[in-house]
């Protein structure tokens, strides 16, 4: 009897331990994140646990009624949902399935595990499922991040690059043809500088978002490289999927203005380069360089317009950038020279002055001209550096010979227009003078017409707090630039140069005689000294006197010298 109450105190401590470890499951299951199917194949019975009703509007009660889950997803999802509930059919122990609920945008995902017997029978089933709408929306942001560009809907640069790739690896496979356009906006920094980035990035996103629907419609490839700068890429260009094609139908869009949030209207061009596999490269970035190339090219000679790769433009840029890097390291080691041409005075010969020149050799010991280096250095912003240089050896060399041979002249000395709109340019230049102890008009700077486009009224001040200090101001090049009589009556300078072009063809050409004879008259008349530069013969000399005019400057009376050189012609003078 004893023995029957133990047996039956022992089933009771079991019971109750298993009800139990049943609440503990259920309390688990109930604050997990996700709902449970629980079948067990023995008893042929099927429970639903957790947040079961979060997810669904039908309940589970018996095996039959699983099948309601795929009633419950889109269509498209059922097949790959089957296998994952009915996992047992298959033998395998897991599988999951990433399905959206019908008619909604919610994702979820199924997870079945089946425990099988010793006997290899399945025993139990459980599946899992949970929300992952967020997840996959995150996923979605990440992938579309990955491959497009957020503001205007293009190909981002990475995955263009990607695209691009396997197009020359297909071409060469096949033997055909890539063609890749690039395309930047004219003068959009003065938009963004003058109207603000919001305005600029709006133009962007327009201009961007009419390039994405033309590559749909052409079934082209495009993107939004950075900035206003964009890429279109053609395999196998022909017909109306050609980049001529193209590039007229967005020609034909820009002459249209585009419509701003605002109600502000913005109309722009553009420039755009052309290059084409496998002549102009055989790797994608070497083909969007190419196509870079020509775009500098298209902005060169004057922007809205289009140009194709070719060979010698190609040889052309790779000098010009040997080049400018050569610049650089001169700039940074001041390996440059300064030369010194004698003006002399008309009727007496006597030397009124020294135009300062510099003169660069590269690390080849080549000659640079003047004419290819400086318009790079204005272009790169290396004229600055160089400008400042060429003052301070300048005035610094005329202090040596004025203290040495006591003979006075005039140093002149070139200004770009980059140096001259720097706000401390003024005060850079008197501190210059004032270091070596010059008298100011014995300095005078030369400055071009293109200086006159910029504000006029800056350009006064400053051309008057020079002339107040004591410097004198000469107008080079004239009649090759700006030119307008009602700005030059009212600068204050003392030198107005006739340019060099006069001068070659003034014997033989009657409208240049008049043109010349009409500028030394008008000099005369605003009370200036009248300069003629490059006379190289004696005709040439004989007629500038003959028509008034105040100093002769060129290969007849003296060549650019050196600073030794210079010191002989001082020495003879003496």
């Amino acid at each position: 009897m004893s023995e029957l109450h133990y047996q039956l105190d022992l089933l009771k401590a079991m019971n109750q331990k298993l009800t139990e470890k049943e609440r503990m499951y259920h309390t688990v299951f109930e604050s997990a994140v996700g709902a449970f199917l629980y079948y067990s194949f023995e008893r042929n019975q099927v429970s639903t646990l957790g947040q079961w009703k979060e997810f669904f509007n039908f309940e589970i009660s018996e095996p039959k009624q699983i099948s309601k889950l795929l009633d419950a997803v889109d269509e498209s999802f059922a097949v790959t949902l089957r296998d994952v509930l009915y996992l047992e059919k298959t033998g395998q122990e897991a599988a999951t399935a990433e399905c959206m609920l019908k008619n909604t945008k919610i994702w979820l995902l199924f997870h079945s595990k089946i425990y099988y017997g010793t006997n290899g029978q399945p025993v139990d089933k459980v599946i899992y499922i949970s929300n992952i709408t967020k997840i996959r929306s995150q996923n979605e942001e990440l992938t579309y991040m990955a491959y497009y560009d957020s503001m205007t809907g293009l190909f981002s640069r990475n995955y263009f690059v990607r695209l691009l790739s396997e197009y020359v690896r297909k071409a060469s496979e096949m033997n055909d043809v890539i063609s890749v356009m690039m395309i930047d906006l004219d003068d959009f920094h003065k938009i963004n500088d003058g109207q603000g980035m919001v305005v600029g990035d709006e133009l962007i996103q327009q201009f961007g978002s009419y390039l994405k629907e033309l590559c749909e419609i052409k079934d082209v490839t495009g993107c939004h490289l950075h900035t206003d700068v964009y890429l279109i890429a053609i395999y196998a260009p022909s017909g109306e999927r050609t980049m001529e094609a193209l590039y007229k139908e967005i020609q034909q869009r820009v002459r249209e203005p585009f419509k701003l949030s605002n109600g502000q209207e913005l109309q722009v061009t553009f420039s755009a380069g052309v290059a084409e596999y496998p002549e102009a490269s055989q790797s994608a970035i070497e083909l969007i360089n190419c196509a870079e190339i020509m775009v500098f090219k298209s902005k060169a000679m004057g922007k809205n317009i289009i140009q194709y790769f070719n060979t010698p433009v190609l040889e052309e840029f790779l000098r010009t950038a040997e080049l400018e890097s050569k610049l650089k390291e001169a700039v940074f080691n001041h390996s440059f020279q300064m030369y010194y041409q004698p003006q002399y005075f008309a009727d007496s010969k006597k030397l009124r002055g020294m135009e300062a020149l510099i003169r660069w050799k590269d690390g080849d010991d080549h000659m640079i001209s003047p004419a290819v280096f400086i318009p790079i250095a204005e272009k790169n912003g290396a004229i600055i550096p160089i400008g400042q240089w060429v003052v301070e050896q300048s005035i610094m060399q005329y202090a040596l010979w004025r203290q040495r041979y006591g003979y006075p002249f005039i140093m002149s000395i070139n200004i770009s227009a980059l140096q001259y709109s720097r706000e401390d340019f003024v005060d850079s230049v008197i501190k210059v003078i004032r270091k070596y102890g010059v008298t100011p008009s014995e300095i005078e700077l030369e400055i071009t017409e293109t200086i006159l486009i910029e504000d006029f009224q800056a350009v006064y001040d400053k051309l008057k707090l020079l002339r107040d200090y004591g410097i004198r101001i000469s107008l080079d090049d004239f009649g090759t630039g700006f030119s307008s009589l009602s700005y030059l009556k009212k600068l204050p300078i003392d030198t107005l140069k006739i340019d060099k072009s006069f001068i070659d063809t003034v014997l033989g050409d009657s409208a240049t005689k008049v043109i010349t004879e009409a500028i030394i008259n008008m000099v005369k008349a605003l009370g200036f000294e009248s300069v003629a530069e490059g006379v190289e013969d004696e005709k040439q000399y004989e007629y500038l006197l003959s028509i008034g005019c105040d100093v002769i400057q060129g290969y007849l009376f003296g060549k650019p010298y050196s600073a030794e050189d210079v010191e002989k012609v001082l020495s003879s003078i003496l």
